[in-house]
């Protein structure tokens, strides 16, 4: 079956490893002119992008995307009515390589963008998961970028399924935001 080249995850986080408030909203102050511009450059080199219903990278080539929404509403595998680039996808009907091959970009490079169930299925998949961090934001309560957060960091969860820390990248030095490339 087919498989892809390569997963890329790609996420912002806070100090307390929150990607999103506890109403499941990316918060303003995690948003960075800085990281936005990395995480659309990234994208624009990705065949395919896999989030959760609340994730949506709504970047200026976002619809020419091809993307697996993963969802409990459908039984395995759907078209989404609404975009003829997307597919539904419940993992608990279908496994991953059967959604990759209806997707249809058989050799493509998928990008994993959220939210923390998503992020988490693909922890043992990764070749490589872009980690930024925002110094000084808290999200208590928040949504954990993995669902092993906050027992753990999100660094010692990537750690733990076989994820090397590159160097730190400091993305914007005036606001504290950081990114470290983690490979497998």
């Amino acid at each position: 079956m087919p498989y892809p080249r390569r997963i890329d995850g790609y996420a912002i986080v806070s100090e307390d490893g929150m990607l999103a408030d506890a109403q499941g909203v990316m918060p303003d102050s995690l948003k960075f002119e800085a990281d936005q511009r990395f995480f659309e450059h990234g994208l624009d080199g990705v065949d395919a992008v896999a989030h959760g219903r609340n994730s949506h990278e709504r970047q200026p080539r976002s619809h020419q995307r091809r993307r697996l929404i993963l969802t409990r509403h459908v039984a395995a595998l759907a078209a989404d009515p609404s975009n003829a680039k997307a597919l539904f996808w419940n993992p608990a009907g279908a496994p991953f390589e059967a959604a990759w091959t209806r997707l249809g970009v058989p050799d493509g490079i998928l990008a994993v963008i959220g939210g923390s169930a998503v992020f988490g299925m693909f922890l043992d998949r990764y070749d490589v998961f872009h980690l930024s961090r925002a110094s000084g934001v808290w999200l208590p309560g928040g949504r954990p970028v993995f669902p092993e957060v906050p027992a753990h960091t999100p660094e010692e969860v990537l750690a733990r399924h076989g994820l090397k820390p590159g160097p730190q990248q400091v993305l914007d030095a005036d606001k504290g935001v950081t990114l470290v490339a983690w490979h497998r």
